[in-house]
């Protein structure tokens, strides 16, 4: 999707002329693109000895039908040619040149992931990879999808299609649409086959895709309509998966596993080093390079944007940038959907960063003997995780505010542990064998077990309050009743007021939290599943800023978060106050 125009002679290569600038750094594009680019230079040099085929011709054939069939539709671009962008023709070059054997051979690529920023062509592009599936393929009885989590999902890109037909008098000619307003199909009778929109909704099983065309696949919840597609597959001699998107914000998603296999592939190896080789695979993965700062320098945008100047403009960036200072509550959407930059919410509660940072590796439960500890429960229901977080006051800064240090354990139930893991997709299980949860015997999480080791702390530390919301606190006394002991208890609610027996609340004790992370006045032991809880939190808003956790908006359990909270928002009410008259579990 160019303004310029270019010889389209089958003498020239623009797919490997342009790997070969973006490696030699006279393009500008981020660490994945330029590991894609140095993969198809090696390839052309090594991929013989593989069985592998660079057919030029048939790369400019495809190119050709996008410059000379296709015109774009909307906006500015209404009814123009769709001239490839430089990125673009690496992209539809290297999906349609790449052979296996020789110039008969099939498609070397039968995966096609691309992640870019939002406005950059990605859906027409798609549209036009499935136009040539459809009619330019030389495959009969073609099946091509444009698949979407949901029906209007999946509409999006084939509009896209059905306006290229529209506005083509060859593509008219040629083809035949059904479906009245709006069109679900287009046929090429020539070759008997079909485009049309398909998603999880459609009760249509046993498709047999020759394309499959998934956009914004940060947008679909699991993986049901990419598996139902790509088992087609079987039937078909050459077939293709083309997933786009932005970058996401769940990291336990189809598009994250997608994304970490695209990156891996690109680069060969894993983040531990260990080789990754796919030769069916080709990514297009945008991404800043580490350290750069697409919020204060422009330079490293054309990164995340590749028809940055074309689809879309520096000034257009400039204003979501400031937009993205100025408004933090829009900072996270704005770097995941113009830098490709993965969040781990849509609106994320803190940067990672800001997490890592106080993570302690070297933290020793053993060094808060005998000193004041707060004690923060989440009580989970029967099949859900349980939190417990211990606070402790840990020294002061230089200019006397106190510092706290955190421990935070989770539990649930052993029996059904990896398949909670699976449907949660977070690994309980593995968290359970490392120590940072405790997987409590039978279908139930056990309070017992909770209760027993609030017991033991106590005996460890000198218990100042175990803080406890109502939910299920009944039944954490009645365990305690059991084993004839009582602890000091203060009741913390989970809404936005206070309740006339506490002086805690929870946007208290967010906005507590908050200010020593941000301060560096809290450290915590490393735990993932804590980590994980953090990143997940979202919250419900009062019409005047207040804050709550909200488990029903959260990306992922956040039971843990909210128990630190608890717990730092009672320690830190406590300094510098007369100790509260806290109520006692007594026994009966």
């Amino acid at each position: 999707m160019s303004k310029r125009t270019r010889s389209t002679s089958t003498a020239a290569d623009p797919v490997t002329d342009w790997a070969r600038l973006v490696v030699a750094g006279e393009v500008v594009q981020g660490p994945w693109v330029r590991a894609s680019c140095a993969r198809h230079l090696r390839d052309l040099e090594d991929g013989p000895a593989r069985g592998l085929f660079w057919d030029l011709k048939d790369a400019h054939r495809k190119i050709e039908f996008f410059e000379e069939v296709l015109l774009l539709n909307g906006g500015q671009f209404e009814g123009q040619p769709f001239v490839l962008h430089p990125s673009q023709v690496f992209r539809i070059g290297s999906i349609f040149g790449w052979k296996i054997g020789d110039v008969n051979g099939p498609r070397r690529f039968r995966r096609f992931y691309d992640e870019e920023g939002k406005g950059n062509g990605k859906t027409p592009m798609l549209a036009g990879i499935g136009l040539i599936g459809l009619m330019a393929d030389k495959e009969p009885r073609a099946e091509v999808y444009a698949a979407g989590a949901k029906k209007d999902q999946a509409q999006v890109m084939f509009r896209d299609a059905v306006a290229m037909v529209d506005l083509s008098p060859v593509l008219s000619a040629r083809t035949k649409k059904s479906g009245g307003t709006p069109v679900w199909n287009i046929g090429h009778p020539e070759s008997a086959s079909f485009f049309r929109p398909i998603s999880s909704d459609d009760s249509q099983s046993g498709p047999r895709p020759h394309m499959a065309l998934c956009d914004e696949i940060h947008e679909h919840k699991d993986r049901i309509t990419v598996d139902m597609l790509e088992r087609g597959f079987k039937f078909r001699r050459q077939p293709l998966l083309a997933m786009a998107t932005n970058a996401g914000s769940d990291r336990n998603s189809i598009c994250w596993e997608e994304h970490e296999h695209a990156v891996n592939v690109a680069r060969g190896h894993d983040d531990s080093g260990v080789e990754v080789f796919d030769d069916t695979t080709f990514s297009f993965v945008c991404a800043l390079d580490e350290g750069d700062d697409p919020l204060n320098d422009p330079s490293c945008w054309s990164k995340a944007n590749p028809l940055l100047g074309v689809t879309i403009t520096e000034d257009y960036l400039s204003k979501q940038a400031a937009m993205a200072k100025a408004m933090p509550g829009k900072r996270n959407g704005i770097l995941r959907l113009h830098f490709c930059v993965w969040t781990e919410a849509e609106t994320a509660w803190l940067e990672r960063e800001a997490w890592e940072q106080i993570e302690d590796a070297s933290f020793c439960l053993e060094d808060f003997a005998n000193k004041p500890c707060w004690i923060g429960l989440d009580l989970g229901s029967s099949r859900d995780l349980t939190a417990k977080a211990l606070v402790w006051p840990d020294g002061e800064t230089e200019d006397g505010r106190t510092k706290f240090a955190a421990h935070v354990h989770g539990y649930l139930p052993k029996e059904g542990i990896k398949e909670k893991s699976e449907e949660d997709r977070a690994p309980y299980d593995i968290w359970a064998e490392e120590g940072y949860l405790t997987a409590t015997p039978g279908k139930v999480t056990r309070l017992d077990y909770v209760a027993r080791d609030c017991i033991e702390d106590s005996h460890l530390y000198e218990l100042q309050a175990l803080v406890y919301d109502v939910w299920l606190i009944k039944r954490f006394k009645e365990e305690l009743d059991a084993i004839g002991v009582e602890l000091p208890a203060l009741e913390h609610p989970q809404g936005f007021n206070r309740r006339k027996n506490s002086n805690l609340s929870m946007p208290e004790s967010v906005q507590a939290l908050e200010k020593l992370i941000l301060e560096g006045r809290l450290r915590v032991s490393v735990s993932p599943p804590l980590r994980s809880a953090i990143m997940s939190a979202r919250f419900d808003e009062s019409p005047i800023g207040l804050r709550r956790f909200s488990k029903q908006r959260a990306k992922g359990r956040i039971d843990m978060a909210v128990a630190l909270a608890m717990a730092i928002g009672a320690a830190v009410t406590a300094q510098g106050v007369a100790a509260p008259e806290y109520k006692l579990f007594f026994v009966g």
